[in-house]
């Protein structure tokens, strides 16, 4: 990789972290607290969320039909994801030990916090869960993979890919074979450093 790429990694890695933390100093501003699990409103934005709730009967009228008749499909997508969860889950408690990977943090990627407000009725609140397991799960799925893909092959395709995992940046260019297994190992011995 040449010194101009390392450099503009370098520097998407900074913005990426002052990102993080301008993104987690944001929440003061809408006040409320986060207590543990728990996110702690002020009482007068608890009211309004309160004022603005809209009841069931009033949300299924006003809903979209067309969110109505999909809703069995969306949810059928339930079974492939439980079943991937276990398979990966499973995959990483029995290989990452052995190849001295650090595990994923599920809790990192999967987070249930929507269902504290009060603006959102029940039916609201189950899509919410719902749609925080998805998308927690193929995030935590994709850094499972990403580990796995460091330990394995850090090598970049010959074609460009639309999107990638945080770790695919980093990785050898596609046909640099000069110390290869070297650079390997140096891949793999990173990925049991990690916090």
């Amino acid at each position: 990789m040449n010194d101009r790429i390392q450099q503009l990694l370098n520097q998407m890695s900074a913005l990426e972290d002052d990102l993080r933390t301008a993104l987690n100093e944001q929440p003061s501003t809408m006040f409320f607290q986060i207590k543990g699990k728990r996110v702690e409103f002020e009482q007068s934005i608890k009211e309004t969320h309160r004022r603005l709730k809209r009841n069931f009967f009033r949300w299924l009228v006003t809903d979209r039909p067309q969110n109505l008749i999909t809703g069995p499909i969306i949810y059928a997508m339930i079974i492939p994801l439980v079943i991937t969860d276990i398979f990966i889950t499973f995959y990483q408690l029995t290989c990452f030990p052995i190849y001295g990977i650090k595990k994923v943090r599920r809790g990192d990627y999967i987070i249930f916090d929507r269902q504290q407000l009060s603006y959102l009725n029940f039916i609201e609140k189950f899509h919410c869960t719902y749609c925080a397991y998805g998308t927690g799960m193929i995030a935590y799925i994709s850094e499972i993979v990403g580990r796995t893909e460091q330990y394995f092959c850090p090598i970049k395709h010959a074609r460009k890919i639309l999107s990638t995992h945080s770790r695919y940046a980093h990785f050898l260019d596609y046909g640099d074979a000069e110390d290869y297994e070297a650079k390997l190992e140096q891949y793999r011995q990173a990925l049991g450093k990690e916090k």
